[in-house]
């Protein structure tokens, strides 16, 4: 009976010690794969969320100014139209 105390306590010490080779498998997959990612974003001239968020901001603020330009440059031409 003992020795089949001793052999389920080393199945469980070799099952444990698996579990954790896993976890630090896993952990070491996640950085790779994190890794890989970040080299792929960087080499595929991607913006991040911020950058694009700016941008956007930045051509939405042209655009209406471009568009009050317009509006000004269609008043002084019917004005000039008007003199002649």
């Amino acid at each position: 009976m003992q020795s089949q105390n001793r052999i389920f306590d080393d199945l469980a010490k070799v099952a444990g010690g698996a579990l954790s080779a896993l976890g630090g498998l896993k952990q070491e997959i996640e950085a790779m794969v994190r890794d890989r990612f970040e080299r792929f974003m960087a080499e595929g001239n991607f913006v991040r969320r911020e950058e694009f968020d700016v941008v956007q901001a930045m051509a939405a603020t042209a655009r209406a100014e471009q568009e009050k330009l317009a509006a000004r440059v269609a008043e002084l031409e019917r004005l000039l139209a008007a003199r002649k």
